[in-house]
């Protein structure tokens, strides 16, 4: 047996080396903790207790929500319902410069929140608006931009799959907060991308939509009302208590259900492509919280967080510059790191740290979620950036160049969410969710 130094090391140098040679990160957590957990016990004890701290991790009734959000994400994708929801951004947007761009961070800010998931709205939205913004002149690349750098809105609007994680691994801090917490963060997101496409539009002399005639607007509406009752049907359940997060998952998979055949988009054999397309996503998240608890195991063993807090207050004890701090390495993080592995791996570490200073873990997981939904839009592993490019048909190095004023806006909004709590907390505290 080694000491538990060596333990943590082993870990984190397996991590390392399992990404640099490729495999994926649940493998790569997987296989460094089983390493870690042979090098402090013996061959049976190490997988017994691997296996249960598997088990355990898995085992919660609040986790059911993910497949189940996940599920109703991919119905709408496949359910017509993007297209709707396009035309009831179209009439919001009015006549702004760039009105087609408005109108791509309005319909990815709807979709998005409906169906939680950043990838399937730059797939279903930039789908739909490319042909339409192309058409009008407007340059492929800039199209692009807007609609990779609006799409991870979702990940913060609730329901969102990614604030469910935090608060599993921090301890249980309330769903219902953190999702009235992610609202107005989500929509300063949005309006960050609209003031940007607002300005280069404006530059670039990208004109505006004809004026909607005013019968045809509330037609739109009318249209787009039943899929926008689901974000009230299943918020406000969770909210008033009618049902908890689980069940208002398993409610919002019936709903999107039944109007998918309502609007005739789905057909009975189109389920079983539909639950093959879900069960794979919920597989990889599933086995990734799984083996990150026996990491979680390893590192609280080891005392890896205790270690890291005691160098950054070592450091300073100025909660502003620890913020700063920890923003940088969660940016840099999720450059190379999808949300829920980092958010696994880096909320033990850092949420001891920010509450010992009196941090609420609301606000907190907010800014944890902002900083990774930003690494979804940056190469070289960003799900979206490469999804949003591959939906243009661009190479990602077309991309990236027009999204950098986006990601600049964004940033900037990002250190208003950190540095101003009630931006986080106002509406859980009007709704009596956080003290």
């Amino acid at each position: 047996m080694v000491s538990a130094g060596v333990a943590g090391l082993i870990l984190l140098a397996g991590i390392v080396f399992f990404l640099v040679i490729g495999a994926p990160i649940s493998i790569s957590v997987g296989i460094a903790s089983m390493l870690a957990m042979f090098s402090i016990l013996d061959f049976g004890n190490a997988l017994q207790a691997s296996a249960q701290r598997m088990f355990t991790g898995m085992n919660s009734f609040t986790l059911l929500a993910i497949p189940f959000f996940i599920l109703a994400g991919v119905i709408m994708n496949n359910g017509g319902i993007a297209r709707r929801l396009v035309n009831c951004a179209k009439v919001l947007a009015g006549r702004m410069p760039g009105s087609l761009a408005q109108t791509n961070v309005l319909a990815n800010m709807m979709f998005g929140s409906i169906s939680g998931s950043a990838v399937a709205a730059a797939a279903a939205v930039g789908s739909t608006m490319a042909p339409m913004q192309e058409k009008e002149g407007y340059n492929r690349n800039f199209s692009a931009a807007v609609n990779i750098a609006s799409a991870p809105t979702g990940m913060l609007i609730p329901p969102s799959n990614t604030l469910i994680v935090f608060s599993l691994v921090s301890g249980g801090t309330s769903i219902a907060a953190l999702f009235m917490a992610g609202y107005i963060p989500g929509v300063l997101w949005g309006i960050g991308c609209m003031i940007m496409a607002f300005i280069i539009a404006k530059r670039k002399g990208y004109k505006s939509d004809e004026r909607v005639p005013f019968k045809l607007a509330v037609k739109v509406f009318i249209d787009a009302i039943p899929s926008l009752l689901l974000i009230v049907i299943v918020i406000g359940g969770i909210i008033k208590g009618v049902f908890t997060p689980t069940e208002g998952s398993a409610i919002a998979v019936v709903y999107a259900l039944l109007l998918s055949f309502l609007y005739r988009t789905i057909k009975i054999r189109d389920l079983p492509k539909i639950f093959m397309e879900s069960t794979r996503t919920t597989a990889i998240v599933i086995f990734l919280i799984g083996v990150s608890t026996i990491m979680s195991w390893v590192m609280s063993f080891t005392g890896i967080p205790k270690l890291i807090a005691n160098s950054l207050l070592g450091f300073t004890d100025n909660l502003i510059v620890i913020l700063l701090i920890i923003n940088i390495v969660l940016l840099i993080v999720g450059t190379f790191m999808d949300p829920t592995p980092a958010i696994l791996i880096f909320t033990p570490i850092f949420l001891p740290i920010v509450m010992a200073f009196g941090m609420d873990p609301v606000h907190f997981g907010i800014i944890v979620v902002f900083n990774l939904s930003l690494g979804t839009i940056t190469p070289p592993v960003g799900p979206v950036l490469f999804v949003g490019a591959r939906v243009a048909k661009l190479k990602i190095e077309q991309v990236v160049k027009p999204l950098i004023p986006f990601f600049v806006i964004t940033v900037g909004i990002l250190l208003l969410v950190t540095y101003i709590p009630e931006l986080s907390l106002w509406l859980p505290k009007l709704l009596g969710l956080v003290k």
